[in-house]
């Protein structure tokens, strides 16, 4: 028997047409995720619904668990706006910055 990897997770920053929102979340299927907060598919969330069409404006990972994607997400909905879409994973060499 052939056991199959868990499909990899993704954080993805949706950007609205009109440019004024941004929308942050997670899924293992970036394609799917949007047409559904497009409307196209059954399942998108109700924050989305009032500014379609929405298009990806960033995609993060592939991320190995829910977890770690989730992490990232809470990290980028911290921000706000374009800060979201420029987001970058800290590296090993840059310290982080202190809690608040």
């Amino acid at each position: 028997m052939v056991t199959r990897a868990p499909p990899p997770w993704w954080v993805y920053v949706l950007r609205s047409a009109n440019l004024q929102r941004t929308y942050v979340g997670i899924t293992t299927d970036p394609v799917r995720r949007l047409a559904q907060h497009n409307g196209d598919r059954a399942g998108g969330a109700r924050a989305t619904r009032a500014h379609r069409p929405w298009a990806v404006g960033a995609v993060f990972g592939p991320y190995e668990t829910r977890g770690e994607a989730t992490r990232i997400e809470l990290q980028i909905k911290r921000l706000r706006g374009e800060q979201r879409l420029a987001w970058a994973p800290k590296t090993d060499d840059s310290p982080n910055p202190p809690a608040r």
